[in-house]
């Protein structure tokens, strides 16, 4: 071999080395920003909540569990403080669009302070539903009276309050500190306050897969109220999402006391026509039209429309039994935790003046 083909071999060579070298720099240096940029929480937040494969199983409660039941990822929910998560993606050239606020109020029923959207053919009697007696009255217990739980856990909020979003935003969550278990958080917290002992399920029913969500949480619900008879109340606490044809996300708030907070929405389902296996749907509909009026008593603004639909979702487990929409994925955080903070007195209220039916 000539010296100069040697010379050049030798250069070829040790470029290569070179460039091979400084691919697996950019490598380990763009897999390290994005695990300190929460980058892999994305993309695991993606995968758990469609793919079979995800390493944050869900772990349901059993019969001897604590009255926490948490999913296998490790979370802080303890801290009382709201974690804003920094926003350190980089959104250059991403299309941003409109966030707007909204004051949900009127609907197709109004009686008193309140109103209801009636999606059904049936007649209401608002007032005698808020006279009839509540199958249950409050104690002074020890033992839990309320159930919360979330049949999807993994729905989130926004961080902040910019009058915008970025096309990228996911409103998934596997972190507790960030998605609608926070917000049950604080309404056990509040309950606790007002000294109404409360278990809350913080299962991911969700993850690792969407679909099947309502079957696990009612595997979840019954293995509770086996094992703590006293629950008289079962809230599934959820978080909505109305967003426009043009993209536009809305935000339902309400001010209290110079805070904002988002809106929420009961939800009660009927069995009027004998489809499902939902006798006490009235018992339902009296609780859900107390805590409406109460909600609106102490904080004005606080409801939307309480939404009575031919519908179910667990609600047939037990008398006693809501699903209520905290703000949507528009709302931030701290908007929604505040709601869950009032949502506790509410419940308390309600709980408190059970024996006591309501005038018309």
């Amino acid at each position: 071999m000539k010296v100069s083909e040697k010379i050049c071999r030798t250069t070829v060579i040790s470029t290569a080395c070179l460039m091979s070298a400084f691919a697996l720099f950019c490598i380990y240096s763009r897999a390290d920003s994005l695990l300190h940029a929460g980058g892999l929480r994305s993309i695991a937040t993606g995968l758990s909540m469609y793919g079979s494969s995800s390493s944050y199983a869900s772990t349901k409660p059993t019969a001897a569990a604590p009255e926490k039941s948490t999913s296998s990822k490790s979370t802080d929910t303890e801290s009382s403080t709201i974690k804003k998560r920094p926003d350190i993606s980089d959104h250059r050239g991403e299309q941003t669009y409109l966030v707007t606020e909204s004051l949900f109020r009127e609907s197709n029923m109004s009686y008193d302070n309140f109103y209801v959207k009636n999606s059904t053919d049936l007649s209401l009697d608002i007032g005698r539903y808020l006279r009839a007696p509540l199958p249950f009255e409050y104690e002074e217990m020890t033992e839990p009276q309320v159930l919360i739980v979330h049949t999807h856990a993994t729905e989130s909020y926004m961080d902040y309050d910019l009058g915008y979003y970025y096309e990228s935003f996911y409103p998934r969550d596997t972190d507790d500190n960030y998605n609608v278990v926070r917000v049950g958080k604080a309404i056990c917290d509040s309950l606790q306050q007002n000294g109404i002992a409360s278990v809350h399920c913080v299962t991911h029913h969700d993850d690792p897969q969407y679909y099947g969500a309502y079957d696990n949480s009612a595997e979840s619900i019954n293995e509770y109220l086996s094992k703590y008879p006293s629950i008289k109340v079962v809230l599934d606490i959820h978080r909505d999402s109305i967003t426009t044809d043009d993209n536009e996300k809305i935000k339902p708030t309400f001010t209290y006391n110079n805070k904002k907070a988002a809106q929420i929405m009961i939800m009660c389902g009927n069995d009027n026509n004998g489809y499902y296996d939902f006798p006490d749907w009235e018992q339902n509909l009296s609780l859900a039209l107390k805590l409406h009026k109460n909600a609106e008593t102490l904080y004005p603004g606080m409801t939307r429309p309480l939404y009575f639909g031919n519908f179910m979702y667990n609600m047939n487990l037990a008398p006693g039994s809501l699903l209520i929409e905290v703000g949507t994925d528009a709302n931030t955080l701290e908007e929604a935790v505040n709601s869950g903070e009032m949502l506790g007195n509410v419940i308390a209220e309600t709980l408190k003046n059970s024996a006591s039916p309501q005038a018309d």
